[in-house]
């Protein structure tokens, strides 16, 4: 797919003035909306090689850095923030592909645990690999940059009740 020539964001911005308030905060978010396309995609086609999406490789970081590997799904979905109907998804997905196995609670039947495979774990040090070696599609920007929008961010995060 080829560029456009012009930024539809700024003249969605241009238009938009001319009948409502709120420019800013309209370009803001069509921005990161659009950056957040943008990032998915790139680090999707990185990560396919691996057979995983962005929304597993998280998953699979997120077990590697619990201490034995292993989380109940329920806690897993608290952490990623999305809902347990996504975390199964995720954990099914990721035990098709031989990165985790899904295990019962040793003292809790009701639950279920995922748990990080050998395989899960050289696939995630090599997709992390691919990854910051392409600095998570960010290397347009410089460390200012990054620490300003991570900063700016957390306020945004911080005032929705995120943290």
């Amino acid at each position: 797919m080829a560029g456009l020539d012009f930024d539809p964001i700024a003249e969605a911005a241009r238009q938009w003035g001319q009948r409502w308030p709120a420019v800013a905060e309209m370009q803001a978010v069509t921005s990161i909306m659009r950056a957040q396309q943008l990032l998915i995609a790139r680090l999707d086609a990185l990560l396919k090689p691996h057979d995983l999406t962005f929304s597993r490789y998280e998953a699979l970081v997120l077990l590697t850095f619990s201490r034995d590997g292993r989380l109940p799904l329920g806690k897993m979905g608290e952490r990623l923030q999305v809902h347990a109907t996504s975390v199964s998804s995720l954990v099914q997905r990721l035990q098709a592909s031989g990165y985790v196995t899904r295990d019962r609670h040793p003292d809790d039947g009701r639950t279920f645990l995922a748990v990080l495979t050998d395989e899960g774990r050289e696939v995630v040090e090599r997709a992390t690999r691919d990854i910051t070696a392409d600095k998570f599609g960010l290397g347009a920007l410089r460390p200012a940059q990054l620490s300003e929008i991570s900063a700016d961010l957390r306020v945004l995060r911080k005032d929705a009740g995120d943290f």
